[in-house]
């Protein structure tokens, strides 16, 4: 058999196709580098590179861990980790504190120097992204989160994977799965009429017709395929945004969703620079409030009012951000 020359002058020796296939990533590999800007000195023009970028991330999405722990997640060397941690330490962007559980272990996390510095690095990558998206029209933009799903999937840890379900934006389809859910799971575990059913719709129409996504965002919780979860942030003045319609289907539970979805939530609202975040719930909803007072919300104001069917106690909380 005669060997097929490739790009580059490789040889296909294996007669399958493989050089084919490596060929295939490198080209891709090439071409997203360049898009998202991996070969400048610093990544987004700040005055971190990639690697230090997305030590920060990880350091701003947690209240504290340990350079094991980051070590661990990141696949650092430990020598290469140390001298990012010690520049980090000495600007100022991040606290030590040594561990109570673990007297070898010191406990990391951002300063409020750190968390200014960072800020402007996730604005701006999302702002990438939206312009590299923004050029395909919506049906292509879904093809390209679908296509790197289905990489996360095929080449992330299959073992055991941390975190069993994917967040993605809302595409068609999901703002009638969202009133329909509720609507369903409402009447089932609480007796609600089909008017809140009406309600969950309003809100999500809403949502739609007045859209502004620099500033609000839903997230739809998918697990094999499936929705199994939403919320929703919207913006109620300049400085307050709004959580809504936080629900995770009885499947899908005891999976972290929940907290999750509020995480985001609460993340968005801070980079979208609100400086408070509200929502209104009900007294029932044990599970949920659970999830806001572990995330800091505090109840402000109960008001009993009969809806839905039924006598409730409804509930308005907020958040400082």
């Amino acid at each position: 058999m005669t060997p097929s020359v490739m790009e580059d002058g490789v040889e296909d020796r294996t007669g399958d196709g493989m050089e084919g296939r490596i060929e295939a990533v490198r080209r891709f590999n090439r071409l997203y580098t360049l898009k998202i800007g991996l070969l400048g000195e610093g990544h987004l023009n700040s005055p971190f590179s990639l690697t230090e970028t997305r030590v920060l991330y990880e350091l701003a999405r947690r209240e504290k861990t340990t350079a094991t722990e980051l070590m661990s997640e990141l696949f650092l060397d430990g020598g290469y980790l140390s001298r990012i941690l010690r520049r980090f330490h000495k600007a100022g962007l991040i606290t030590k504190k040594q561990s109570e559980a673990d007297g070898r272990q010191n406990l990391l996390s951002l300063t409020a120097k750190g968390k200014k510095a960072f800020a402007p690095l996730i604005k701006a990558t999302v702002e990438q992204i939206r312009t590299i998206l923004s050029a395909l029209p919506t049906s292509e933009q879904n093809r390209v989160v679908d296509a790197m799903h289905t990489l996360e999937t095929l080449l992330g840890d299959r073992s055991e994977p941390k975190v069993p379900y994917i967040l993605r934006p809302h595409r068609p389809g999901d703002i009638g799965w969202v009133a329909h859910r509720h609507g369903v799971l409402y009447a089932q575990e609480y007796g609600w009429d089909e008017r809140f059913e009406a309600f969950v719709a309003e809100i999500v129409a809403k949502f739609i017709n007045e859209f502004d996504p620099k500033r609000e965002r839903c997230w739809i919780a998918e697990r094999e395929g499936e929705n199994v979860g939403c919320v929703f942030l919207v913006k109620d003045s300049d400085e307050v945004a709004r959580l809504r319609t936080l629900l995770v289907e009885p499947s899908a539970r005891g999976l972290g969703i929940g907290t999750r979805l509020v995480d985001e939530c609460i993340r968005f609202a801070r980079q979208a620079g609100y400086r408070k975040l509200v929502l209104w719930t009900n007294d029932i909803l044990v599970a949920a409030r659970r999830i806001y007072e572990a995330a800091g919300f505090r109840l402000v104001e109960e008001e009993k009012v009969h809806k839905f069917g039924h006598d409730n106690v409804f509930q308005n909380w907020e958040l400082d951000l």
